[in-house]
């Protein structure tokens, strides 16, 4: 009998052991299928892509715990899926595709930039869980078991969009700031430009003045000397009288 019970629990060990390497082989088999030139290419280049891409870990499809030497070599296998040479037919989009994995590859050498973006991507499984825990609490007052992000594939997908909401919106906030930035620069400018020409208007208004105080001055000499003259009244004529 006791023999069974071991030979029972061996089984279901085996059963949930060859369960968990069938669920890996999926998942690999699931990443293999996604790492083509053309899914790839569609993947950094869709629609929105100027805000998904913000994100260094979705772009090279990585952890945001992944060691650098992860990082290196699903880099390396993405460059050469996508790099112009290899799709002369696709050329300007595989660019595209080409510019965004070196730029996220290059975040993972400045120990400061990747730091934020960690902390961006931990921000945002906090504001996610957070959410989600009040969302359970709402479905277990209405009597209800569970929310769909209980499934792990639905879970990484609503954490996935949270972040690229996340960065998006640091993005714009910055853009924001820059363009006030360079509102005030320009305002500035325009103002120093106005006291230059004011000063410079003033500058020529004098030299004007001053070139023109000779003639100014012969002219009032010139006044003054014909004032001085004697003045002499006109004669008048005698009227001549008719005899009668």
């Amino acid at each position: 009998m006791a023999e069974e019970v071991d030979d029972a629990t061996q089984n279901q060990e085996d059963e949930e052991i060859f369960k968990a390497f069938m669920s890996e082989v999926k998942a690999l088999e699931k990443k293999d299928s996604v790492l083509t030139s053309e899914k790839q290419i569609n993947r950094l280049v869709r629609p929105g892509s100027t805000y998904l891409n913000l994100n260094p870990f979705e772009v090279l499809m990585v952890s945001s715990e992944a060691t650098l030497e992860q990082v290196r070599k699903i880099y390396k296998r993405l460059s050469i899926l996508v790099h112009p040479d290899k799709n002369l037919d696709d050329k300007e989009r595989a660019q595209k595709a080409f510019d965004a994995i070196n730029k996220a590859y290059k975040m993972f050498g400045d120990e400061e930039q990747i730091q934020f973006c960690r902390d961006v991507a931990e921000e945002a499984k906090k504001q996610l869980d957070k959410r989600l825990e009040e969302k359970r609490a709402k479905t277990k007052k209405e009597g209800k078991d569970g929310i769909e992000e209980d499934d792990p594939e639905k879970y990484q997908q609503q954490l996935r969009n949270q972040t690229t909401k996340l960065f998006a919106d640091i993005e714009i906030k910055k853009k924001e700031i820059e363009e006030q930035e360079e509102r005030e620069r320009k305002r500035q400018r325009e103002e120093e430009e106005e006291l230059a020409l004011k000063a410079k208007r003033e500058k020529e208004w004098k030299e004007q003045w001053d070139s023109t105080r000779n003639e100014r001055v012969d002219s009032w000499r010139t006044f003054q000397t014909k004032g001085k003259r004697k003045f002499k009244p006109p004669k008048l004529k005698q009227e001549q009288r008719t005899k009668k």
